[in-house]
């Protein structure tokens, strides 16, 4: 069997409506994987911030630690009186650790700087920050540290480390409460 051509008027000529649509989703995938790329990158930055914001406060743990010990270690303890056995550290030997004492405003503290050298290298490690040192950012203020003493509450003693990282808006800070007896 033979086929017989077919009149040209028969035969109709395809013409799509659609021009450019694969061109359109093709687009609109892009832009859409576009939005997911800067999503990953936006987390990985808050990520960042984080971890960053995590360091700082252990950091300032640290420092609040190594101060608490430093008092421990090397505050004066007279013996007690008989018929008691032991030590007992004096309201006065913890005076000499006091360092900005007074002030409510945390991390806007005033009051004398210590004078003891214990103190005064604490303070200065937190400001410095280099290859040795990691410091602390914004502690650079010595307005920003507190050790407040207080010996009618059983020689507690309260240590408060603050610093303001390159993206806080307020300072942030770390308390530590112990008693040294």
């Amino acid at each position: 069997m033979t086929s017989l051509p077919m009149p040209s008027s028969i035969i109709m000529k395809y013409k799509p409506n659609q021009h450019g649509v694969f061109l359109l989703e093709a687009l609109i995938a892009i832009l859409i994987f576009a939005f997911g790329i800067l999503g990953i990158v936006a987390l990985g930055a808050t990520a960042i911030n984080a971890q960053s914001d995590a360091q700082y406060r252990t950091e300032a743990a640290a420092y609040a630690n190594e101060m608490a010990g430093a008092i421990w270690t090397n505050v004066l303890r007279e013996q007690m009186p008989a018929p008691a056995v032991g030590y007992r550290v004096p309201s006065a030997a913890l005076a000499a650790f006091q360092h900005n004492a007074t002030g409510t405003t945390p991390c806007q503290y005033t009051g004398t700087a210590a004078t003891s050298p214990l103190v005064t290298s604490w303070v200065d490690r937190m400001k410095t920050i280099n290859a040795t040192n990691k410091g602390l950012p914004g502690a650079s203020d010595t307005k920003f540290q507190q050790v407040l003493v207080n010996a009618a509450a059983f020689n507690q003693v309260t240590i408060t480390v603050c610093w303001q990282g390159p993206n806080d808006a307020v300072p942030r800070r770390h308390t530590l409460v112990t008693n040294v007896n």
